[in-house]
């Protein structure tokens, strides 16, 4: 009887700690990744592409709640036939927010809030360019394994301040907000104000 009592005593205890671990989740861990969006658009000769890279470095303040930021880089480009009537780089900062939920198995839905400030400058007509906002998106990570997963993001809401400064002529400052929004990676953005960062993004993420 003895026996049995201590082998219960231990088989209680290891399943007490076995829950413990998995109530803990992903809480403490760090994870890296680098979200990719390209975009392009394409009118006769005229082609007009965005590139975006953002690395992010973040960890798990919960089982399932991760803070972090990016540090990132966006090309916008113009061109009309093999003339380039448009180039345009921009750095990105962009504190973050993400919230999981387990949809199945290995695969998590996420919301994730943003605010992400972007600055740089057009280089054809010497253009400097400042932007921040609010960006809201939702998306799928799906864990390949423990320490490596691959996400889907799409933008659902933004909003944005964008501030155009020409080298000569009057400051423009710009205010958008859209809900599910895809944006117009045209130059006219430097007349009309439009989202310098692009909708869709997927990426892959390491954790450890």
């Amino acid at each position: 009887m003895k026996k049995i009592l201590t082998f219960v005593s231990i088989a209680l205890i290891g399943l007490t700690a076995k829950a413990q671990d998995a109530s803990q989740g992903l809480k403490g861990a760090w994870f890296v990744t680098s979200q990719f969006g390209y975009q392009q658009t394409k009118t006769g000769d005229a082609k007009n592409t965005n590139l975006s890279v953002i690395p992010i470095v973040g960890t798990f303040i919960t089982p399932s709640v991760a803070i972090g930021a990016g540090l990132g880089y966006i090309n916008m480009k113009s061109d009309l036939g093999s003339t380039t009537s448009g180039k345009t780089d921009l750095f990105v900062i962009q504190p973050l927010a993400r919230k999981y939920w387990n949809v199945a198995g290995s695969l998590y839905f996420f919301g994730q809030a943003a605010l992400p400030v972007i600055t740089g400058k057009e280089k054809e007509s010497d253009t400097k360019i400042s932007q921040f906002g609010l960006s809201v998106s939702g998306g799928f990570d799906y864990f390949v394994t423990k320490n490596f997963s691959v996400e889907f993001s799409y933008d659902l809401a933004n909003f944005t301040s964008t501030t155009i400064d020409p080298k000569t002529g009057d400051k423009t400052t710009v205010t958008n907000f859209g809900l599910a929004h895809m944006a117009n990676v045209d130059s006219a953005y430097l007349v009309g104000g439009s989202n310098l960062t692009t909708p869709l993004a997927v990426g892959f993420k390491f954790i450890f």
